[in-house]
């Protein structure tokens, strides 16, 4: 057993994150993916300061544009940098918290944990909106158990802001919300009416710029969210139940945190502590989005800010099972780095990791042939072909679009770089059905990359042909 003070967790802690994050970054300096299609389109906003886009509120935007533009570099490195330290980051704010519930063993042990669940280890090498919300997220939770400990004003702001910024990088920090109403139905998870409207009036300043921006473009993100819950546009959802891929999903799970870490926290929240009110919101929302439709693993990462601390809770006095967890999860923080620096692994004739490679190879093939042929306009059907032109092609002179939308915009490159209806001479079309209209067809090479199924190939065109077909 470790006896330390109530602050004494800290130094060791912060230790054990430490090396982790310099590892991370030691690592991802020699990955050798391109980036996703999200990440490229994450930099893409970060070019442009603006309190909303066309899938996500701002604040990844934001960060990229920040870091990248303080390093002086673009490169894959800058922009998936922050990954980890905003993880090491949560890992240290949910310790602290831990401390507050468990003690100081507690503290270290949720740190470690944290710090090395497969989803932080993913996260550390992907850049993504789960990401950015985490260590706000995890604020707010500090602040709420602080604020039910003291009914202290401060607080409550703290809280508001927290969650406030939290909801400006994915609007899932909204079951942080929904936490503190389901607390508040037993007596000593209440926080008081003077109390509940100051946090509310918190998060609603933060996130104002981000709702005006969605009023005036006619509430373009709010909409997409919508329709990645799917079900929601369905006349009845209801009569196509999807057991398996709720059963999927529900299983995902022990992936995503660890089968041990999951396994205890559903052990856990059986007895209906009050924290559990911050992780079944998520875990049942998104389940229910799996029976109706379909659902990402990642989509209840917010139930694991809470769950994390509160499955440590039952697992710091079993040894045997601690270490079983951390051996487990060492193998996804080992594996997961070691697959984006030796790309060369193959399963069934192709790249264990083919999804993440080849994409800038396929922009540099593309924008070889537009120089080639006198630096036509790039068109692109293609949202990942698009996504990663506009980062790999950023100097090359080229202007790259987006085919016109018909009816609502479905992606950013509709929204803001669609086809011009007035444009003419001849462009480079990116498609997988030739034109009508070519003159010239040029092949692209997608051997081993994303694109090997996708049938691409360049077409010269001309742009009036190109604007009838829209």
């Amino acid at each position: 057993m470790v006896s330390l003070s109530k602050v004494g967790w800290f130094r060791p802690a912060a230790l054990i994150v430490t090396a982790i994050t310099l590892l991370r970054w030691v690592l991802l300096a020699f990955d050798h993916t391109d980036l996703y299609v999200d990440e490229s389109q994450y930099w893409l906003w970060g070019q442009e300061f603006a309190f909303g886009y066309y899938s996500k509120p701002p604040l990844i935007g934001w960060l990229i544009g920040a870091v990248t533009t303080l390093a002086g570099s673009d490169s894959t490195f800058w922009v998936r940098m922050p990954g980890a330290f905003l993880h090491g980051a949560t890992a240290l704010i949910l310790a602290a918290w831990a401390a507050r519930l468990y003690g100081a063993r507690a503290a270290i042990l949720t740190a470690a944990a944290y710090a090395t669940v497969p989803f932080a280890a993913l996260g550390s090498l992907l850049i993504s909106t789960d990401t950015v919300m985490a260590p706000f997220f995890a604020a707010a939770l500090y602040a709420h158990h602080r604020l039910l400990q003291t009914r202290a004003p401060k607080f409550a702001l703290w809280a508001g802001v927290a969650i406030g910024v939290a909801f400006m990088a994915k609007y899932a920090a909204i079951y942080f919300l929904i936490g503190v109403a389901l607390a508040a139905i037993r007596p000593e998870g209440r926080i008081g009416w003077r109390n509940a409207a100051l946090m509310l009036l918190a998060f609603a300043l933060v996130i104002s710029g981000n709702l005006i921006w969605n009023i005036s473009h006619q509430f373009t993100t709010i909409f997409h969210t919508v329709d990645n819950v799917g079900w929601v546009r369905q006349d009845n959802p209801l009569a196509a139940l999807n057991f398996a891929s709720a059963a999927e999903f529900i299983l995902s799970q022990f992936a995503v945190a660890g089968p041990v870490i999951f396994a205890a926290l559903l052990i856990t929240i059986r007895k209906l502590p009050i924290q559990a009110a911050f992780v079944l919101p998520p875990l049942l929302v998104v389940t229910v989005q799996a029976l109706l439709g379909t659902a990402q693993a990642n989509w209840a990462v917010a139930a694991y800010f809470a769950g994390i601390p509160l499955a440590i809770g039952l697992l710091q006095n079993r040894s045997r099972w601690l270490a079983a967890s951390f051996a487990i999860n060492a193998v996804f923080c080992i594996t997961l780095p070691l697959l984006t620096i030796f790309t060369g692994i193959q399963w069934q004739g192709a790249p264990l990791i083919e999804r993440q490679l080849g994409r800038a190879a396929m922009s540099r093939q593309i924008i070889a042939i537009a120089h080639a042929q006198g630096n036509p306009p790039i068109l692109a059907d293609n949202r990942s072909v698009l996504a990663d032109l506009f980062y790999t092609g950023q100097s090359e002179g080229l202007t790259y679009y987006a085919p016109r939308p018909k009816g609502r915009a479905q992606n950013h490159y509709e929204q803001r770089y669609p086809l011009p209806t007035g444009l003419t001479g001849s462009l480079l079309w990116i498609t997988n059905s030739a034109p009508s209209c070519a003159t010239a067809t040029y092949p692209l090479d997608a051997t081993g990359s994303a694109y090997r199924k996708s049938g691409l190939a360049a077409y010269l065109v001309p742009a009036k042909c190109a604007n009838a077909q829209q």
